[in-house]
Order: structure tokens, then sequence, then C-alpha cells
């Protein structure tokens, strides 16, 4: 079907959106003639509307005039979103009592379309730990707490969040994907040997609100000789943090047994 046409124009605010989501989307500074090209505009007709987002500290030139990238600028007006704000404040002090008991750091991830983010973090009480940086942003399909994100959401917001990861990886196995969820569900948490860093094995469980998960909570568990705590007790205090922040949200907590 054809796209409706909008009832009102905004010229000028269609350039500055059309210029905030190609460079969300690059993964490095553009230059003035490729963003020109991605948003199918003219040079002197972006050139103006770069130095205001630029001055408004939306976006930002790389060293050397290197192109330009977006700026953690929206990441920060929508960490102000009463709910997000509400989960960030109201999980910290127990993801501080967490990070205390398996002396190791954590972090709590929301989805963003086909990716998770890191909306906070607490760092390990001690000197060794892997400490993911807030906006950190990654595939739902390649992370333990996109796994999470997924398991716990409806049939249908599962297969549209799927619809979505397949349009930016068209190589997505879908069929394995939906496997490792339905035995992540199963067993309420997921245990992912990292892919990125040896040595590691990434913990996420959910924070439910009633059936679904609108947050995981998640400790990328660094093996260590002197540890005083066990990959095994780890993942018990993370399932009853992840219970606890639930409680707390007022959003219940199937998360405690494992069922939902």
């Amino acid at each position: 079907m054809p796209k409706a046409t909008p009832k009102y124009r905004a010229p000028a605010l269609d350039k500055g959106l059309d210029i905030i989501e190609l460079l969300a989307a690059a993964s490095a500074p553009i230059s003035i003639s490729e963003i020109s090209e991605g948003v199918g505009r003219s040079r002197g007709e972006i050139f103006r509307m770069l130095q205001v987002l630029e001055e408004r500290d939306y976006i930002s030139r790389g060293e050397g005039d290197s192109g330009y990238s977006i700026t953690p600028r929206l990441f920060r007006l929508g960490m102000e979103q009463p709910p997000v704000k509400s989960a960030v404040e109201t999980a910290l002090p127990i993801m501080h009592r967490l990070a205390d008991q398996v002396d190791q750091a954590c972090h709590l991830v929301v989805p963003s379309r086909e990716q998770i983010v890191v909306i906070a973090r607490v760092d390990p009480p001690g000197d060794v730990g892997l400490v993911v940086r807030v906006g950190h942003r990654r595939p739902l399909s390649q992370s333990a707490s996109g796994h999470v994100l997924l398991a716990w959401q409806s049939d249908e917001i599962r297969e549209r969040w799927l619809d979505t990861m397949a349009e930016y990886e068209p190589k997505l196995d879908r069929r394995k994907l939906l496997k490792e969820v339905q035995l992540i569900r199963s067993r309420g948490y997921a245990s992912n040997v990292s892919s990125e860093v040896d040595g590691v094995t990434d913990l996420s469980a959910p924070i439910l609100e009633h059936d679904h998960a609108v947050c995981a909570l998640t400790v990328p568990f660094i093996e260590r000789r002197s540890a005083s705590t066990g990959i095994e007790a780890a993942r018990e205090y993370l399932q009853q943090a992840a219970a606890d922040i639930s409680d707390a949200l007022q959003y219940g907590s199937p998360a405690r047994s494992g069922s939902a």
C-alpha cells in the first residue's frame, strides 16, 4: 500500500529529522556530501540545518572535520522521561547491592528498535570487572539482554520485533533465535558465553511488568581464581535483584520462580 500523504508538512523539521535519523544509523562520521546523498537534498539545503543542529548539540564534527556524527543529547533527553527515569532511580540501589554481592559490574538495558541500549550501570566494587558504558547499543539478536527482552514478550510483539530485526540483519536465523529464546523463557534467565571477551559469561534476567519484560538486568560475569562468588550464586543473586526491581516498580515479579 502507498504511504498516506501527511496532512501537514513542515519542510525544515522534516529536513532536520532526516539528518538526525541518518546520522543515528551510521557507525562512523558522515561527510556533508554523504549526508546530502543520504537524505536526498542538495548541500545548500542541508548546510544551514547542519549548523543549527551542531549549535544545539544534536550533532558534532569529528577531529579534523572528518564528518558529522550524532551526540548523546537525544539519549539524555529520553532518559528524562518519567518511566525511564523512574526505572533507573528505582533500580540503582538494588544494582549496587547486586554488584557488592557478586563482586562484578552490572547494567540495565531497554529495547530500542532492533537494538538494546544500556541506560544504567554500576561498576564492580573491586579492581576487576567488565564495565559497559551507558548508551552502548548492540543488536537484540547478538546479546543476552536482547534475548531476555525477546523471551518475555507476547507472540505478537515478538514477531513484530523479529520482522524489524530482519530488516537490518537479512541473514538472521529466526528459527535458531526463537529456539534460544524459548529455552531462556523456560529457565528464567540467559547465560551466554560472550562473543566479544574471552572468559566472560553474560548473565541476564528480566524486569517484568505483569508478564512482559520492560528491561533486562545483566551481569558480565568474569571468571576469576580469587572470586568469592561463583557463577551459579551470581545467577541467583541476579534473579533476586531483577525480582526486587520488578516489585519496587510495582510490576509484579514472575522472575522469582523463573516462570511466566
